[in-house]
């Protein structure tokens, strides 16, 4: 019994020697490959990008004009109205 104790602790001994060995080989990446692969990353990614066509980016320009000349529009109106409000009350008051 005595023996077969010896070899299940030095079989475990062995495994945990193993382990220690495999940690030690498994090293984290270095600086620079770690940048290299960063930029493989963003080199993949990039080919993934779909460009819009010049005539979207009319359409959206267009779009966004628009937009833009209805919100002044609104927020002039605003300040019209405010501003008309406060005379009002000031001639009030």
């Amino acid at each position: 019994m005595a023996e077969n104790e010896k070899v299940t602790v030095s079989t475990e001994a062995k495994a945990v020697e193993t382990k220690k060995a495999d940690k030690k080989k498994e090293k984290k990446p270095g600086l620079f490959a770690k940048i290299a692969k960063w930029f493989r990353d963003l080199k993949s990614e990039a080919k993934k990008v779909v460009w819009p066509t010049g005539k979207q980016v009319v359409n959206n320009t267009i779009i966004v004009i628009i937009a833009a000349i209805v919100v002044c529009l609104f927020v002039a109106l605003l300040d019209f109205v405010f501003g008309a409000a406060r005379d009002l009350i000031a001639t009030i008051f």
